[in-house]
């Protein structure tokens, strides 16, 4: 079947008709399943990506109601439609209710509609919102600098997560990823005179972790870094790298406090309890999609959480909300400890237009699983495989080119180490990558703990005579066993379009990349506008 013939085998929405959905707030998963770098290039506003590279992966625990209305687009008026072959997928993987776009992201343009650039909009539109209507305070980088110079009575908390402070902070910054900040900030500030400044690395976690202590009514002055890490090294002064310092445990009375702001800010937002038999009977209704997360720490989770509830951190999710909850117009039910974490992230999300709740307390006995979450996938069909040993042996003996290594793992992964001589391959690429390098007598594919490389098997044996294994347990494996490994962008087969390269990441970025990311971030609000999608309300708590 050609692919025009698939794409008529789908039904088709019109942008006008996703466009009623998101106004009229129905469930819609509105999927891009090109890789993340096109994506963050252009895209609607509600628009999430899923790589048809890694669909079967992520399908089932993001879009966890099979009934669930998806629309797929897959290009953007050039190359391959990518849109076809995922909507065959996600048939497969038991979706009843599969569209794609008229048109693509090319009709969705020229029907008018609005286009927004980079990645996690919603959440990061949002937090330009909230400061905008709720004026957050802040603070420059040099008024900041110039109180710690000074030796002032100041605390910096830093709102992202904790590997992200470790790269690169505010020197004497101590580490409080988002959702924590209202819980734990009285204990790092106890002197209401204590002025305390939250920053992230660009605006939307330091805007968002600010106006957090303001409604909840925190008594000491609070501000944000303006622009974060990017002002800060915009502004001609020198980051931190390798800090450590985390928030303490706080005291019950503490907690107490805390809980009570939090749980007042939740009211405020229109954020309900629910308890455990009403979650219930809303999942085997099945009348809509129902997310549950357990915001607390990783360390939290792993030592005991609710069965059925992923981990997300409340401030990652409301910092990634469209990829944590892709299915816009869902239920979302959070949990915690004390209420404090839950309620502050649920009174971000239901200003941001989502159905959200907070699980009613519960038992801790009740956490009965422990480690981290598993994220449901189908399994693969049955492939050959090779240790990690013999397949060393096997590249040994060979003459070069009898045995082509076929890496599925990110490319950052594949940079930083990968078998020597193993090529880099998109998964969706897969077809192009067979085309132009010459063909083995045999092929080996890897990934990182071959989960992947065993669905790029199949893919491989349809389009391919040649025999085709699986390294068991990928290049962790490999690694494992101690076999020599090489580093580098080698041979990248497929070009390496997997990860968008955000210009507040990392330690060198370029300066006119990190201002013109500012820039962008200023213009958000203006785009919201013109969109009309976005059924964002701002809480005043005045």
């Amino acid at each position: 079947m050609t692919q025009s013939a698939v794409a008529s085998s789908f039904p088709v929405l019109s942008c006008a008709q996703v466009r009623n959905v998101l106004l009229t707030q129905q469930e819609i998963a509105f999927i891009d399943v090109r890789e993340e770098d096109p994506y963050a290039q252009a895209h609607p506003l509600w628009a999430s990506n899923f790589p048809l590279s890694r669909l079967e992966l992520d399908a089932w625990e993001r879009i966890p109601r099979r009934e669930t209305l998806i629309v797929v687009y897959g290009h953007d008026g050039g190359g391959e439609d990518l849109a076809p072959r995922a909507a065959q997928v996600l048939v497969q993987l038991g979706y009843s209710n599969v569209h794609v776009l008229q048109g693509g992201l090319q009709g969705w343009r020229d029907a008018g509609g609005e286009l927004f650039r980079d990645v996690n909009v919603p959440s990061k539109s949002f937090g330009e919102l909230v400061e905008t209507e709720r004026h957050t305070p802040s603070l420059s980088s040099e008024e900041v600098h110039s109180l710690l110079q000074a030796q002032a009575d100041v605390v910096v908390l830093d709102a992202r997560r904790f590997d992200e402070f470790q790269t690169m902070s505010i020197p004497g910054a101590c580490s409080v990823p988002g959702a924590e900040l209202v819980l734990r900030a009285r204990a790092l500030a106890p002197d209401p005179a204590t002025r305390v400044i939250v920053n992230c690395a660009g605006r939307t976690r330091s805007i968002i972790g600010t106006q957090s202590l303001v409604n909840a009514g925190l008594p000491n002055p609070v501000a944000a870094l303006r622009n974060g890490t990017i002002g800060w090294t915009l502004a001609g002064l020198k980051l931190a790298h390798g800090a450590t310092a985390r928030a303490p445990v706080v005291g019950a009375d503490v907690v107490a406090l805390a809980s009570t702001d939090a749980r007042r800010v939740a009211h405020a937002a229109g954020v309900a309890r629910i308890g455990s038999g009403k979650l219930q009977q809303l999942e085997q209704d099945g009348q809509s999609t129902v997310y549950r997360f357990d915001v607390r720490s990783a360390e939290e989770y792993q030592a005991g959480h609710l069965p059925g509830f992923a981990h997300a951190p409340g401030g990652q999710l409301v910092q990634e909300t469209d990829h944590r909850a892709p299915v816009r117009g869902a239920l979302i039910v959070l949990t915690d400890d004390n209420g404090v974490r839950a309620d502050m992230s649920a009174s971000w999300l239901a200003q941001m237009g989502w159905k959200v709740y907070v699980l009613d307390p519960v038992d801790d006995g009740l956490r009965s699983e422990t480690g981290a979450w598993v994220p449901p996938a189908p399994l693969p069909a049955q492939v050959d495989t090779v240790a990690p040993h013999d397949l060393a042996r096997l590249l040994a003996d060979s003459a070069p080119g009898e045995i082509a290594v076929l890496d599925f793992t990110t490319s950052a992964n594949y940079v930083k180490r990968h078998i020597p001589g193993a090529g880099f391959a998109l998964r969706a690429d897969l077809a192009r990558v067979l085309e132009k390098a010459p063909q083995p007598r045999r092929y080996v594919l890897t990934c990182g703990t071959s989960q992947l490389a065993r669905f790029a098997a199949q893919d491989l044996a349809r389009q391919s005579s040649v025999p085709v294994a699986v390294l068991e347990g990928g290049t962790l494996a490999w690694i494992e066993a101690g076999l020599a490994l090489e580093n580098g962008p080698t041979q990248l087969l497929s070009e390496p379009i997997d990860r968008y390269r955000r210009p507040y990441e990392g330690t060198d970025a370029p300066r006119a990349a990190m201002q013109g990311y500012l820039d962008w971030e200023f213009g958000l609000v203006a785009q919201l506008e013109r969109d009309g999608t976005h059924g964002f309300k701002v809480l005043a708590l005045d």
